[in-house]
Formats: C-alpha cells, sequence, structure tokens
C-alpha cells in the first residue's frame, strides 16, 4: 500500500497547536481535505503575483503530490510546508531535487533544469521577489551544469546536486526552494482572537 504517514517529530503544545490551525486553515480553503491542481494555483497565485507565478506553481504542485494522484491532502501539505520552512540544507535540497527532476527519473538534465529556472526567472521578476539577477535563465543553468555535473554526463545526479549545493553559496541560493517564494504564511493563533472572559 502507500508509504507510511508521519508528520515531523516535534513536541510541545505550541506544535500541537500550530498543527492544528494549518489543518483548520487548509479545511477552510479546501473543505474536500484535498487541493487540486486549480485550486492550489488559485490560491497560491493570489498570494504571489497572479499569473506570472501559475507554472511555478504548477511545479510546486507536482512536487507536493508525492503519491502522483492529482490532488495535494492535508499530510502532503503540512509534510512539505515544515520542511521548506525548518529542514535542514539537505532536506530542503532533496525537495528541491524533485522539483527540478520533473520526469521522476531521478536525474536533472538541462532541459529539465532551464524550464524550471525560466519559470521562477518570470514570476520573481514580476514579484519583486528578489534582486535581479544579472545572469540570464540560460546563463544560470549552464554556470550550475558546469559546477554540479562532476562526470560531464549532461545529467545532474541527486548526488551530484546536493554535494555540489552545499559546496557553493551561490549555487544553493539558485537551487534551494525559498519559502518566501512560496508565499507560506503561519496561520493566525484562534486564541488570539477569542478575547478573554470579564
Amino acid at each position: 500500500m502507500g508509504q507510511a504517514a508521519t508528520l515531523p517529530c516535534r513536541r510541545g503544545e505550541s506544535y500541537v497547536t500550530e498543527l492544528y490551525e494549518w489543518f483548520r486553515k487548509f479545511i477552510t480553503e479546501c473543505p474536500s481535505g484535498l487541493i487540486t491542481l486549480h485550486e492550489f494555483q488559485r490560491h497560491f497565485c493570489d498570494g504571489t503575483v497572479g499569473s506570472e507565478s501559475a507554472e511555478y506553481a504548477e511545479q510546486i504542485f507536482r512536487t507536493l503530490d508525492n503519491n502522483g494522484d492529482g490532488v495535494v491532502d492535508f499530510r502532503e501539505y503540512v509534510m512539505a510546508i515544515s520542511m521548506l520552512i525548518e529542514g535542514s540544507a539537505v532536506e530542503k535540497l532533496c525537495w528541491s531535487f524533485k522539483l527540478y527532476d520533473k520526469d521522476k527519473d531521478g536525474a536533472i538534465t538541462k532541459d529539465e533544469m532551464l524550464e524550471i529556472m525560466q519559470t521562477v526567472y518570470k514570476m520573481s521578476v514580476a514579484a519583486a521577489l528578489t534582486k535581479p539577477n544579472p545572469l540570464t535563465a540560460e546563463e544560470c543553468t549552464n554556470r550550475i551544469f558546469v559546477r554540479l555535473d562532476k562526470d560531464n554526463n549532461a545529467i545532474i545526479t541527486l548526488e551530484e546536486f546536493i554535494e555540489g549545493a552545499l559546496d557553493d553559496d551561490w549555487i544553493r541560493e539558485m537551487l534551494e526552494c525559498d519559502p518566501s517564494t512560496v508565499k507560506v504564511e503561519r496561520p493566525l493563533r484562534r486564541d488570539s482572537t477569542l478575547g478573554t472572559h470579564g
């Protein structure tokens, strides 16, 4: 059957409360308990820059949909958000690798990377999320490939991706999925809106 469902191992009442608030927000926005691509694009695009981010949203959605069933459930959603916000550099890079590996064959081709880079560039420029990069998407892709494709076989493996990004701050910044581009906002805590008696 499917893979084991486990949430990040954090302890404490604040995490349980935060998890409850994520769930409440998720169910409010998606009463079926599932997000379709269309719903995700609408929600994601409304939170960022409109149609310019639709392509990026589609790539993020594809990466969130771990089991490939065409919908994202709460577990898939909260696991990714939690990891993007609090995960280690290696965890974030593993997730980013899945984003770039569009055909899920375990390797990134130059075409796959260029396609994602072009999408990120369009969205980032439209949203003014980052300072303008003097390099084009093509130049960035070429530079990354020269540095990461150590065996010169025209593909980047997960090992090359992680090792190269950890050794080079510029590459890591270019390749890691930055939560600020996803516009992830922590839900408001309910107890702050309840008030007190008297």
